[in-house]
């Protein structure tokens, strides 16, 4: 079968891989759609540590071809949203209910083959079913909008709550339709892509700008966003979080990134600072929210490009075009 393969650092190509064969108790996706991530960015510049050469893609969906011979819970035929997490679930952290934080953590996609490909294998347990009525191919958006749920899971924040944002990317936006339903007063993005932030105003947003200079706010924000892994977001970001409020780290910033923090101001105005990382106890919830139209896939899917063309896709998503990048098989 025809797959993007990530040979070795810095290198995507496209080429034959053997078609997966499914254990007892996994699935065979014939994949529809799959996302690019910022995640394959890390992964093609050996900032992750995967073995390589490996299949990318943790962001798919596709229609069920194949079922392992224990597998009852799905058919042949069903359609599927895929939730790329592969835990232990005996580590300490499994058993605290820290899953993402696995001793042995893994992902399809990451660390085994994954759905940049025409199949793709998955155990059953990670399998959602899709309502008729979704498009197979949009819900490649499902994965991220888990992560954008977990998010929310750790900021527990309280109604009414002033939230500004850093990046309107794909994962800033998803960020932005949940706040705008999680009870914000006002929810604010800032970002240099103009056409990026277009997009945010687009969608609604009580104020915008390529910085926070240029918003109304002199006393800060409840809750600040990073969904950028910038180095100078996240610095700026720290500085405008109000008296008790929460800063989360939400964008994937490389290894080397530092940036100072003031102790005696975190202390003396009871500031939280936290992060946020991939998915956990979140995927069937973004599943259901998609399913219920938390997002519309036609805004949030600018290209979607042939799966020929994956190096062509990574390199347009380093260049910071457009918003969600799919493949199609």
């Amino acid at each position: 079968m025809k797959a993007a393969i990530i040979e070795s650092v810095g290198k995507a190509v496209v080429g034959e891989v053997p078609d997966p064969t499914p254990g007892p108790r996994d699935v065979v996706v014939e994949v529809a759609a799959c996302g690019i991530c910022g995640t394959d960015l890390h992964i093609l510049r050996g900032e992750f540590a995967p073995t390589l050469p490996v299949v990318p893609g943790h962001e798919f969906a596709g229609q069920v071809v194949g079922v392992g011979t224990a597998v009852t819970e799905l058919s042949i035929g069903d359609q599927v949203a895929v939730d790329p997490s592969l835990y232990c679930y005996e580590c300490r952290y499994c058993r605290d209910g820290h899953n993402n934080m696995c001793e042995r953590w893994a992902a399809i996609g990451v660390t085994t083959a994954g759905g940049a490909a025409q199949y793709a294998v998955a155990p059953v347990a990670n399998c959602v079913r899709l309502p008729e009525h979704i498009r197979t191919q949009d819900a490649a958006l499902i994965e991220p909008l888990s992560c954008a749920v977990r998010g929310y899971d750790v900021l527990r924040t309280r109604l009414g709550a002033h939230v500004l944002i850093y990046g309107s990317g794909t994962m800033g936006l998803m960020m932005l339709e949940l706040a705008k339903r999680t009870g914000a007063a006002s929810v604010d993005v800032v970002d240099l892509n103009a056409e990026r932030l277009a997009t945010a105003r687009r969608l609604g947003v009580s104020g915008s700008g390529a910085s926070p200079d240029d918003l109304d706010r002199p006393q800060g924000w409840d809750v600040v966003i990073d969904a950028t892994g910038s180095a100078a977001a996240i610095q700026d970001g720290l500085d405008r979080v109000a008296k008790a409020g929460t800063f989360l780290q939400f964008g994937v910033a490389d290894y080397a990134t530092r940036v100072t923090i003031d102790p005696y101001r975190i202390y003396n105005q009871e500031i939280t600072i936290t992060g946020s990382m991939a998915v956990l106890h979140s995927y069937e919830r973004a599943a259901e929210l998609f399913a219920a139209g938390v997002l519309d896939p036609d805004v949030f899917i600018s290209d979607r490009l042939p799966l020929a063309q994956y190096p062509e896709a990574l390199d347009r998503f380093a260049a910071g075009e457009g918003r969600k990048i799919v493949v199609v098989p």
